[in-house]
């Protein structure tokens, strides 16, 4: 039998818990504008000057901007944390030829996987009572992303390819940043 000592102590716990996670999540905008400007950084230590072999390779993939458009900003934070997952799922795969700085390459990577958990935990909590207020916002990054990885696939995941797709993430990371400075 648990003890009152020892239940208010689990309680003690969990609430403390709870508030440090609060805490964390109103800080969310300001951790994530740190996050995508390391991102960025490591994009550009990642790989040297665009290739000039590679221009007339460029696509438009057209990111789908009303995603980040809503009123509600908890909608905002589900649809970063949408694209997060998708840029996390694309830059760890058939890398091989990508000629990537190794090491630039894991911190982007960590650093996304961290700002993942801490965002799925912060947004995890507004969701259920959102329940994602735009199905159709996440359908139009899916299709954005698949463009992504498709061009990486048809072009059997070569420098160029990774190139363009590299450019492609960096605009898509400062379009989140404009948008989470305003919030």
């Amino acid at each position: 039998i648990m003890s009152a000592f020892g239940l208010m102590q689990i309680g003690l716990i969990l609430s403390s818990t709870t508030i440090i996670s609060s805490l964390q999540c109103n800080h969310l905008p300001l951790q994530q504008r740190k996050v995508i400007e390391n991102s960025l950084r490591l994009l550009d230590k990642m790989g040297k000057k665009f290739p000039q072999q590679c221009l007339r390779e460029k696509m438009s993939f057209r990111f789908p901007t009303q995603v980040l458009q809503p009123r509600q900003k908890e909608t905002v934070g589900v649809a970063i944390e949408e694209i997060f997952q998708h840029i996390f799922y694309i830059f760890s795969k058939n890398l091989t030829l990508a000629a990537w700085d190794g090491t630039a390459l894991d911190q982007f990577q960590n650093g996304l996987y961290l700002q993942l958990e801490q965002l799925e935990a912060c947004v995890f909590k507004k969701h259920t009572q959102h329940h994602w207020i735009k199905e159709a916002s996440r359908l139009k990054l899916k299709k954005y992303f698949q463009k992504i990885d498709c061009f990486l696939k048809d072009k059997q995941h070569d420098l160029c390819s990774w190139e363009i797709s590299r450019a492609e993430m960096r605009r898509c990371l400062q379009l989140i940043d404009k948008v989470t400075r305003k919030l």
